[in-house]
This record gives structure tokens, sequence and C-alpha cells, in this order.
């Protein structure tokens, strides 16, 4: 009340937030801090230009969202809180380690099914790819954004069709850029799984993004979450055209049949990795020259193994 009485007087605002932080230690106190997240962000939509405010503000949103989410609370931000994040966004595209804060917020923000279409409906993809565009070296900077643009674009009433195709040339020079860096390409690949799912490439595009896909897996061989998200992208892209999965067969480091065997014994525990790779295989024997490779390459062998592992799967 003390907040909302005085929304124009900067100093109040601060103070109100500085005072809610207080309480973050206190567990008895999370059920009320979760009703604040509306006051605290409409704060920092007013005074956009206080720097200190914003961080503060940030600070408390993210202790806020880490305890919901330890304690399995979904918060599904409203589109006026989501608003007001876009435009804090707007307001200091330029600040990096302020937007690192904020891009990990909108990461879990975007958790939440109800958030993230909220946030995709106020258009704040373009901004997102203009962020990743000027910081393409911060790994933080790249995970996150990939994280929400992965949330974005899974959704299924997706309308942003032309929004999510200018999405693939940045999300791949962030693979391109971070590809020993397991976290970063790990989220990248997911983020191109998702522009894949919503056919958001063209026929210039199948090749150069399978064998981008390959070299992640290649680079990151211990990672299940990103050989599987990485194979499931690899099917999305099969399924679209035959030209990924010659991509796939005849990939100048090597062949992405031996890969994909290598990977399985790698990960031969993990029900995920072996999913995603029948689902690959099972697209690319769409196309007979392919299967007639992969005979030769004796995948009968592997898809025995894997029967043999997950008998009931």
């Amino acid at each position: 009340e003390f907040m909302q009485a005085s929304w124009d007087i900067e100093e109040v605002q601060a103070k109100g937030i500085q005072h809610l932080a207080s309480f973050v230690k206190d567990k008895s106190a999370f059920p009320h801090l979760l009703t604040c997240t509306e006051v605290i962000t409409l704060a920092m939509k007013i005074h956009t230009d206080s720097l200190d405010l914003q961080v503060e503000g940030c600070t408390l949103l993210l202790e806020i969202l880490s305890q919901a989410l330890e304690q399995g609370v979904m918060m599904a931000l409203d589109e006026s809180v989501a608003s007001c994040l876009l435009h804090t966004v707007r307001k200091h595209s330029e600040n990096e380690e302020f937007l690192s804060m904020l891009c990990t917020l909108l990461m879990m923000v975007s958790a939440s099914e109800v958030a993230a279409e909220n946030l995709r409906k106020i258009g704040i993809i373009p901004d997102l790819l203009s962020v990743l565009r000027r910081f393409l070296h911060n790994d933080k900077i790249c995970f996150s954004c990939c994280a929400v643009l992965w949330s974005l674009a899974v959704s299924e009433n997706n309308a942003d069709q032309a929004v999510l195709e200018s999405a693939l040339p940045v999300t791949s020079a962030v693979l391109q850029k971070h590809l020993q860096n397991g976290v970063v390409a790990e989220s990248a690949c997911s983020a191109l799984w998702a522009l894949a799912l919503q056919g958001c490439l063209t026929d210039s595009d199948y090749e150069p993004t399978a064998a981008l896909l390959l070299e992640a897996l290649r680079m990151n061989p211990e990672r299940a979450v990103l050989v599987k998200n990485g194979c499931l992208a690899l099917a999305s892209l099969v399924r679209l055209s035959e030209t990924a999965a010659l991509a796939i067969l005849l990939d100048s480091k090597g062949s992405g049949i031996e890969l994909i065997k290598d990977e399985y014994h790698l990960h031969s525990n993990e029900p995920g990795v072996a999913e995603a790779l029948c689902l690959l295989m099972n697209e690319m024997v769409q196309y007979d020259e392919v299967m007639l490779n992969m005979r030769s390459q004796k995948m009968e062998k592997l898809l025995s193994e894997i029967k043999l592992q997950f008998p009931f799967s």
C-alpha cells in the first residue's frame, strides 16, 4: 500500500523494494512475497531511468522466482507484468551486466506456459534477437535468451512465423560461437529444435543447420540432454527434407551414422537419448537412398541392441 500510494516517488519505490527484499530469507513470508511481483515490476516500469532501482527490483524478482521454482510453484505472470519487463529490456538494451540478470529472469518466467504466452503476445522475440546479436560473446545472455526462445517457439498456437524465421540465423550463430560451452550449446540446440518443429527453415538452411547440430553432438558427447535435443532437432529437419538426411550421412567431419552409434553407446542407460535416436533413424529411413546407406552401415545391429536394452519401452 505504501508503494502504491506514491508511484511517482522513486525513493518510496526503492525503499519499498529494499524492505520487501529483507523478507526473502523468511520462509513464512514467501506466500506474501508472491503477491508482490506486480507491484515490483510496475515500480521498475515507472522508474526505468533509475538503474539502481532496476537492479534491486530484478534481484528481488529472481529471489522470489527461485524460491517458487524450488517449491514447485509455477508463477504465471500476467500480460501487464510481461510488458513491464519488455519495457525494461528496451530501456537498458546497452547495459550488458543488467541485461544478463534480466534475461535470466525472463528465462525463469517463461517456464510457465501462461507467462510464455504473455511474453509472446507482447512481441518480445525481436527484442531478444537484437540482445543476442549485440551480446553474442556473453554466454549467460546466450543461454537465457535461447531458453526463452525455446519456450516461446514451442507453443502450439504460434502465429509468429515470420518473426521465428528471423531467429534461425541468430540461434545458429549462438551455437557456432559457443560450441565448446556445453550449457549454452544445449540451450541453442533446444531453440533450433523448436524452430525446426515450427518449420522455420528454407531449403538452403537444412544442410548447414544439420552440420552445425552434428558438430554440437561431436563437441559435447557426454551431455545427455544436448545429445537428446540435438537428435530431436535433426529428426525435425530430416522430416522436412531429404537434404538434411543426406547431410547427416555425408558430413564432411565424418559419418553421422557412426556418430549416432557412438552417442548411443555412451548413453545406453538413458531412455530419453535412445528414444531421440530412434526417432531420428525412423525419419531417415523414409528416404530409400538413405535407408540403403544405413543398411550398409549395419544399423539393424544398433536397433537390435536398443530393443534388448529397453524391452518394455
